[in-house]
């Protein structure tokens, strides 16, 4: 480790900060110091109640990744007895309803995409795995051998152990009163009268984390809840079952219908529940003890037992474990959990605050592996797990106004255990965000999905007058009952209309992001894989990238002006980006100073596609659009129908056509004028189910979904997207050879065999005739309305050719499917590139 190693402050000793301090420590950052407000070996926060499940099923991949480093490191933790810190009993989820029994399918399918080994087994494994259980009204479990109980306390105590015998200090007793920031960036902590300088802070202070933020000028989107867990009395058949007090040695059990888990407590059973009411906790309401009071019965995270709230599930316990009919509850506790408004842990560096990050709402099931990503991310600047998806600052600001936390973070205790389908909207808060068209598709019939608080038409009821007239080999093929929920047919009418007439999208809720200054163009041509040192008017498809050359986004530039450039961005996290980036080079150089901010509320945009756009337009537009007036990816302002309209020669649909960019007071004009200019033309409003489906056969990819951090720019099949005649460096630049060379999978698109069968995402793929672990998984799915099949682009080997046999993986079942040629749409790009007759 270099003698200037950064000064670096953790605060919290729980699971994450300890493995957080052990995880630096590894990697030779030691000059760190832990402060935690309670005793070491029981800090009092969530780790020190936490009942240890550790269950990989996700949908996310970075989450089932980091449940398993944390099975791997704690199956490794061994103490002086020689034992482990992990116990792998394995997991076993319950189906007592066939919606229920398909979902563990689902969840199967996740397991298999990841890596992780799962079954579906019937009512006689379950009852065999777990002899208590009552088979009567079992229909099927998901078995997950790999899962089991992380000791974490007795985990946690033996990485601070480690880390201590590194050189990490710990301080116990300690309680942090406030962060020092300015300039821009954390300076010191202070506790009490001490102040001690910090060039990093980390939060991992777990339920605390809202109050600890706040002291860096953070509103982080976290609401302390209550989750009510009990023992039972001795169970006759656990007598001198398990070895150690809070030992097990039967699978861990989840009873999700009933909103229950299970898991053998020594010669007792405990019991976790989710389904009382929500118990928001507010922090100056939790007991106060002084350290020397803190036990493993009383803790300021241990709150008391409420009765009534648990008889109900006493009594569903008591049916699906009739042996605890003999049994009573010995005690209980209502412990205190983190959640947020999307059920997500909080991971990263603070947008507006450098050298700030956290580590919060993070599980025992997930903690070893949040720890080593953040550390990762303190030590070098990139994960090698992709963080975007719990990302800090992928929420809006309005997502973290506390009224926002509080409702969303209930809604998600309440349907923690429920079956939801990946396109299932929040029920509330709803009409958060509108764009300038919403009450022109409302008067369309528009059918609402909602993503980052924007309702997003998803299609129009308007457009079903037009299913009659739909060519028999455009509609849309019967469904199954799962893939038919939040499906319209009338998406194949909108999908029609855009390759043969001309549609209207409403794409106000992609991010819009503004950078100006004189140190613009530095700022975006040293974070991009494209020159941003070019003459107004032009529109690049980039890449940022990470230093190990991960794409972070995919964003799109338009250079409007030499100081005013306008960034497509995907979220919140582009913005922390590039604003981060923009404060270094200003302080560094402020003459070529540049500021960014986030345009998206002020303004909206409709993507106008389809071989009639420009018949349209010509009605209400002066203005010379043809491939002399404004070539593709091309920009500049017009005017249309007397509104100022910033012009973009793209298309994300695969079809001739603009995106149109106005202020948000004068949208509604835009769409009217457009709207009625063309009607002459069959023009329709058209929502997101037919553009994802048109973007799918264009081949279009979605980051996020199809690429993150996790691969480079070329297996991902955009490396056209990397400027080979960009001699600057960019960030990333020089890893990108040795990336390339060392990747091993592809990025492919795949058809199924089968026009009526349709996958949504997330799911296992097989080579053909596979029997074993499964050779890749499914990122996007749709079905394509004009190649009459669907779609499935997925990451597989890169030996698979196009031609290749494969089967995907759906429900249980397997379909099959053929590896295409890509684009499976106007390949030679005659559409969108020329200008239609």
């Amino acid at each position: 480790m270099p003698i200037s190693s950064p000064r670096i402050v953790i605060i919290g000793a729980g699971i994450v900060g300890a493995n957080l301090a052990d995880e630096l420590a590894q990697r030779g950052w030691t000059n760190t110091l832990v402060l935690e407000q309670g005793p070491l070996d029981v800090p009092g926060g969530s780790t020190s109640h936490a009942p240890g499940l550790v269950f990989s099923s996700n949908p996310s991949k970075a989450m089932t990744e980091f449940a398993q480093y944390t099975i791997e490191k704690y199956t490794g933790l061994t103490g002086p007895d020689g034992t482990g810190s992990f116990l792998p009993v394995g997991g076993l989820e319950l189906a007592t309803t066939p919606e229920r029994l398909q979902d563990l399918h689902r969840r199967a399918g996740w397991n298999r995409s990841w890596g992780v080994e799962a079954h579906v087994v019937d009512v006689d494994e379950c009852a065999r795995l777990f002899p208590m259980l009552d088979p009567e009204p079992v229909l099927g479990g998901l078995l997950t051998p790999g899962d089991g109980l992380a000791l974490a306390a007795r985990g946690t105590q033996l990485v601070i152990e480690r880390a201590r015998a590194l050189g990490v200090e710990f301080r116990d007793r300690t309680t942090v009163t406030g962060i020092e920031v300015s300039g821009g960036r954390v300076r010191a902590v202070t506790v009490g009268d001490e102040r001690i300088p910090a060039d990093i802070v980390v939060s991992c202070a777990g339920f605390w984390g809202p109050r600890i933020a706040e002291m860096a000028g953070i509103r982080l989107p976290l609401l302390p809840m209550g989750h009510q867990f009990a023992v039972t009395t001795t169970v006759p058949s656990l007598v001198g079952r398990n070895d150690l007090p809070k030992g097990a040695s039967a699978p861990i059990l989840r009873y999700q219908d009933k909103d229950l888990y299970f898991r053998e407590w020594g010669d007792r059973i405990g019991i976790g529940s989710y389904a009382h009411r929500p118990m928001p906790v507010d922090l100056d309401d939790l007991p106060q003890y002084a350290p020397s009071e803190i036990t493993d019965e009383r803790m300021p995270s241990s709150m008391p037992f409420t009765p009534d709230d648990f008889a109900g599930e006493w009594e569903a316990t008591r049916r699906l474990l009739p042996e605890l009919r003999q049994a009573e509850i010995q005690h209980g506790f209502n412990g205190v959990f983190s959640f947020t408004p999307d059920g997500g842990s909080l991971v990263g560096d603070a947008r507006d605050v450098d050298g700030f990050f956290v580590a919060e709402a993070v599980w025992v099931t997930h903690a070893a592996g949040i720890a080593r990503a953040v550390a990762e991310l303190v030590s070098r600047g990139y994960s090698d797990t992709d963080l975007s998806g719990c990302d800090i600052n992928r929420f809006e600001d309005f997502q973290t106004a506390p009224s926002y936390v509080k409702e969303t973070s209930q809604q998600n205790f309440v349907e923690i255990y429920d079956v939801i389908h990946p396109l299932q909207p929040r029920v509330s808060p709803r009409d958060v965000r509108l764009s300038p068209f919403h009450d022109r598709q409302v008067a369309l019939g528009a059918f609402f999905l909602e993503a980052g608080g924007w309702e997003r038409p998803h299609w129009y009821e308007a457009n079903a007058a037009l299913l009659d007239d739909l060519p028999a080999d455009r509609a849309a093929p019967p469904r199954d009952e799962w893939a038919a929920r939040f499906h319209s047919p009338i998406a194949a009418v909108e999908a029609w209309k855009t390759r043969t007439a001309v549609a209207m999208y409403d794409m106000t809720a992609l991010t819009r992001l503004e950078v100006t200054g004189p140190g613009a163009a530095a700022l975006l041509h040293g974070l991009t894989t494209s020159s941003m040192r070019r003459a107004p008017g032009a529109v690049s498809y980039t890449m940022m990238l990470d230093p190990a050359g991960g794409i972070t986004s995919d964003i799109t530039v338009a250079i409007l002006d030499e100081e005013t450039y306008q960034v497509g961005a995907n979220s919140g996290i582009d913005l922390a980006v590039l604003s981060r980036a923009a404060r270094a080079q200003t302080s560094a150089d402020p003459s070529q100073w540049v500021a960014v901010r986030d345009i998206t509320p002020g303004t909206c945009c409709i993507g106008l596609w389809g071989p009639h756009a420009a018949d349209v337009i010509a009605q209400v537009s002066a203005d010379d659009l043809s491939d002399d007036g404004l070539a593709y990816f091309r920009t500049k302002p017009i005017v249309v129908a007397g509104v100022p309209v910033t012009a973009m020669r793209l298309s994300y649909v695969g079809e001739f056509g603009w995106e149109l960019y106005t202020s948000a007071d004068l949208g509604r004009r835009l769409w009217d004028a457009l709207f009625d200019a063309g009607q002459e033309f069959g023009i329709v409003a058209a929502g997101r189910e037919a553009f994802n489906s048109l973007r799918l056969e264009k081949g279009f990819r979605a980051f996020g979904t199809d690429m993150t951090s996790e691969h480079e720019p070329a297996q991902a099949g955009v490396g056209f997207a990397v400027r080979a005649s960009k001699k600057d460096d960019f960030r990333g630049r020089d890893a990108l050879p040795i990336r390339a060379a060392a990747t091993t999978t592809v990025l492919r698109c795949l058809t199924l065999d089968d026009p009526e069968h349709v996958v949504l995402g997330k799911e296992p793929v097989f080579l053909a005739g596979g029997a074993g672990a499964a050779d890749g998984y499914v990122t996007s799915a749709a079905y394509g309305y004009t190649i009459g099949r669907s779609i499935a682009y997925a990451w597989l080997p890169n030996t698979v050719q196009v031609g290749d046999a494969v089967e995907i993986e759906y429900l249980g079942r397997r379909l099959a499917a053929t590896v295409a040629a890509e684009p499976l749409y106007d390949p030679e790009m005659t559409r969108l590139r020329g200008t239609p007759s």
